[in-house]
Protein backbone atom coordinates (compact mmCIF):
# COMPACT_ATOMS: atom_id res chain seq x y z
CA UNK A 1 0.00 0.00 0.00
CA UNK A 2 1.37 3.40 -0.94
CA UNK A 3 0.58 6.84 0.39
CA UNK A 4 -1.72 7.34 -2.62
CA UNK A 5 -3.88 4.35 -1.75
CA UNK A 6 -7.04 5.26 0.09
CA UNK A 7 -8.84 3.00 2.52
CA UNK A 8 -12.45 2.40 1.61
CA UNK A 9 -14.91 1.35 4.23
CA UNK A 10 -18.47 0.06 3.97
CA UNK A 11 -20.85 -1.02 6.69
CA UNK A 12 -22.26 -4.49 6.04
CA UNK A 13 -24.13 -5.03 9.33
CA UNK A 14 -25.77 -2.31 11.40
CA UNK A 15 -26.61 -2.54 15.09
CA UNK A 16 -30.13 -3.77 14.23
CA UNK A 17 -28.69 -6.35 11.78
CA UNK A 18 -26.34 -7.68 14.48
CA UNK A 19 -29.20 -7.93 16.97
CA UNK A 20 -31.36 -9.86 14.47
CA UNK A 21 -28.48 -12.20 13.62
CA UNK A 22 -27.83 -12.92 17.31
CA UNK A 23 -31.53 -13.58 17.93
CA UNK A 24 -31.57 -16.08 15.06
CA UNK A 25 -28.36 -17.76 16.28
CA UNK A 26 -29.79 -18.06 19.82
CA UNK A 27 -32.87 -19.86 18.50
CA UNK A 28 -30.71 -22.08 16.27
CA UNK A 29 -28.60 -23.05 19.29
CA UNK A 30 -31.70 -23.91 21.32
CA UNK A 31 -33.14 -25.94 18.46
CA UNK A 32 -29.90 -27.84 17.78
CA UNK A 33 -29.57 -28.59 21.50
CA UNK A 34 -33.28 -29.42 21.92
CA UNK A 35 -33.51 -26.85 24.69
CA UNK A 36 -31.13 -25.15 27.13
CA UNK A 37 -30.09 -28.24 29.11
CA UNK A 38 -26.33 -28.72 29.57
CA UNK A 39 -25.59 -25.68 27.39
CA UNK A 40 -22.44 -23.58 27.93
CA UNK A 41 -21.41 -20.60 25.79
CA UNK A 42 -17.66 -19.88 25.79
CA UNK A 43 -16.77 -16.53 24.23
CA UNK A 44 -13.33 -16.01 22.75
CA UNK A 45 -11.89 -12.62 23.74
CA UNK A 46 -12.03 -9.91 22.75
CA UNK A 47 -15.35 -9.65 20.94
CA UNK A 48 -16.55 -13.23 21.26
CA UNK A 49 -17.17 -12.86 24.97
CA UNK A 50 -19.67 -9.96 24.73
CA UNK A 51 -21.36 -11.80 21.86
CA UNK A 52 -21.65 -14.89 24.08
CA UNK A 53 -23.18 -12.75 26.84
CA UNK A 54 -25.74 -11.34 24.39
CA UNK A 55 -26.56 -14.82 23.09
CA UNK A 56 -27.00 -16.09 26.66
CA UNK A 57 -29.44 -13.23 27.39
CA UNK A 58 -31.45 -14.08 24.25
CA UNK A 59 -31.46 -17.78 25.17
CA UNK A 60 -32.67 -16.90 28.69
CA UNK A 61 -35.46 -14.76 27.21
CA UNK A 62 -36.59 -17.68 25.03
CA UNK A 63 -36.14 -20.36 27.70
CA UNK A 64 -37.40 -19.18 31.11
CA UNK A 65 -35.40 -20.44 34.05
CA UNK A 66 -32.01 -20.04 32.35
CA UNK A 67 -29.53 -17.80 34.17
CA UNK A 68 -27.43 -16.14 31.43
CA UNK A 69 -24.43 -15.65 33.74
CA UNK A 70 -24.48 -19.34 34.71
CA UNK A 71 -24.11 -20.56 31.12
CA UNK A 72 -21.53 -18.02 29.91
CA UNK A 73 -17.77 -18.26 30.11
CA UNK A 74 -14.68 -16.77 28.51
CA UNK A 75 -11.95 -18.85 26.85
CA UNK A 76 -8.57 -17.20 26.29
CA UNK A 77 -6.62 -18.79 23.44
CA UNK A 78 -3.52 -16.57 23.47
CA UNK A 79 -1.03 -19.18 24.64
CA UNK A 80 -2.46 -21.84 22.31
CA UNK A 81 -1.97 -19.84 19.10
CA UNK A 82 0.43 -21.17 16.48
CA UNK A 83 1.46 -17.67 15.38
CA UNK A 84 2.80 -16.24 18.64
CA UNK A 85 6.24 -15.62 17.12
CA UNK A 86 4.83 -13.70 14.14
CA UNK A 87 2.11 -11.56 15.70
CA UNK A 88 2.47 -8.75 18.19
CA UNK A 89 1.99 -10.06 21.68
CA UNK A 90 -1.07 -9.12 23.64
CA UNK A 91 -1.73 -9.75 27.29
CA UNK A 92 -3.78 -12.87 27.95
CA UNK A 93 -7.37 -12.48 29.06
CA UNK A 94 -8.76 -14.40 32.01
CA UNK A 95 -10.39 -17.71 31.23
CA UNK A 96 -13.70 -17.96 33.08
CA UNK A 97 -15.50 -21.29 33.23
CA UNK A 98 -19.12 -21.39 34.43
CA UNK A 99 -19.56 -22.99 37.86
CA UNK A 100 -21.13 -26.07 36.24
CA UNK A 101 -17.90 -26.64 34.31
CA UNK A 102 -17.70 -28.00 30.77
CA UNK A 103 -17.43 -31.74 31.37
CA UNK A 104 -20.21 -33.59 29.51
CA UNK A 105 -21.73 -30.23 28.45
CA UNK A 106 -22.68 -28.91 25.02
CA UNK A 107 -20.13 -26.14 24.59
CA UNK A 108 -20.72 -23.49 21.96
CA UNK A 109 -17.59 -21.53 21.14
CA UNK A 110 -18.51 -17.95 20.21
CA UNK A 111 -16.35 -15.60 18.14
CA UNK A 112 -16.88 -12.51 16.03
CA UNK A 113 -15.22 -13.46 12.70
CA UNK A 114 -14.28 -16.86 11.29
CA UNK A 115 -11.45 -16.47 8.79
CA UNK A 116 -8.52 -18.91 8.56
CA UNK A 117 -9.77 -21.17 11.36
CA UNK A 118 -6.58 -20.82 13.40
CA UNK A 119 -8.22 -19.05 16.36
CA UNK A 120 -10.82 -21.82 16.60
CA UNK A 121 -8.11 -24.50 16.44
CA UNK A 122 -6.44 -22.69 19.35
CA UNK A 123 -9.77 -22.59 21.18
CA UNK A 124 -10.23 -26.34 20.79
CA UNK A 125 -6.76 -26.90 22.29
CA UNK A 126 -7.56 -24.53 25.18
CA UNK A 127 -10.92 -26.21 25.77
CA UNK A 128 -9.35 -29.66 26.09
CA UNK A 129 -7.16 -28.31 28.90
CA UNK A 130 -10.31 -27.38 30.85
CA UNK A 131 -12.30 -30.58 30.53
CA UNK A 132 -14.14 -32.91 28.20
CA UNK A 133 -17.32 -31.50 26.67
CA UNK A 134 -19.88 -33.89 25.21
CA UNK A 135 -20.24 -31.76 22.06
CA UNK A 136 -18.44 -28.65 20.80
CA UNK A 137 -20.19 -26.32 18.37
CA UNK A 138 -19.17 -23.01 16.86
CA UNK A 139 -21.20 -19.79 16.52
CA UNK A 140 -19.78 -16.76 14.71
CA UNK A 141 -21.22 -13.40 13.81
CA UNK A 142 -19.39 -13.31 10.45
CA UNK A 143 -17.93 -16.09 8.30
CA UNK A 144 -15.70 -14.52 5.68
CA UNK A 145 -14.25 -17.68 4.14
CA UNK A 146 -10.56 -18.19 3.24
CA UNK A 147 -10.12 -21.19 5.53
CA UNK A 148 -6.64 -22.63 6.10
CA UNK A 149 -7.90 -25.43 8.34
CA UNK A 150 -10.90 -27.79 8.01
CA UNK A 151 -13.15 -25.86 10.40
CA UNK A 152 -16.71 -24.67 9.80
CA UNK A 153 -19.24 -22.84 11.92
CA UNK A 154 -22.50 -24.47 13.03
CA UNK A 155 -24.23 -21.11 13.52
CA UNK A 156 -23.43 -18.06 11.36
CA UNK A 157 -24.88 -14.58 11.56
CA UNK A 158 -23.76 -13.60 8.07
CA UNK A 159 -21.68 -15.28 5.38
CA UNK A 160 -19.60 -12.47 3.94
CA UNK A 161 -17.50 -13.24 0.86
CA UNK A 162 -14.42 -11.02 0.96
CA UNK A 163 -11.12 -10.62 -0.81
CA UNK A 164 -8.20 -11.79 1.30
CA UNK A 165 -6.72 -8.26 1.24
CA UNK A 166 -9.87 -6.81 2.81
CA UNK A 167 -10.34 -6.60 6.57
CA UNK A 168 -13.56 -7.26 8.42
CA UNK A 169 -13.93 -5.09 11.51
CA UNK A 170 -16.52 -5.92 14.14
CA UNK A 171 -17.23 -3.06 16.50
CA UNK A 172 -19.24 -3.67 19.66
CA UNK A 173 -20.38 -1.20 22.28
CA UNK A 174 -18.86 -3.36 25.05
CA UNK A 175 -15.35 -3.46 23.60
CA UNK A 176 -14.85 -0.63 21.10
CA UNK A 177 -15.01 3.14 21.41
CA UNK A 178 -16.39 5.14 18.53
CA UNK A 179 -14.00 6.76 16.06
CA UNK A 180 -15.55 10.16 16.80
CA UNK A 181 -15.06 9.74 20.54
CA UNK A 182 -18.80 9.47 21.25
CA UNK A 183 -20.70 6.42 22.43
CA UNK A 184 -19.71 3.22 20.65
CA UNK A 185 -22.16 1.54 18.34
CA UNK A 186 -22.41 -1.97 17.00
CA UNK A 187 -21.44 -2.49 13.38
CA UNK A 188 -19.53 -4.72 11.01
CA UNK A 189 -17.40 -2.93 8.44
CA UNK A 190 -15.32 -4.14 5.51
CA UNK A 191 -12.17 -2.12 4.90
CA UNK A 192 -10.11 -2.34 1.75
CA UNK A 193 -7.97 -0.34 -0.61
CA UNK A 194 -10.02 1.92 -2.86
Amino acid sequence: MTAKDAISSRTVLSSADIDRALTRIAYEILEANKGPEDLVLMGIPRRGYPLAQRLAAKIAAAAPGVDPAAITGQLDVTMFRDDLARRPTRPPYATRVPVTGIDDKVVVLVDDVLYSGRTIRSALDALVDLGRPRIVRLAVLVDRGHRELPIRADHVGKNLPTASIEQVRVRLAESDSSAAGGPATDEVVIEGIA
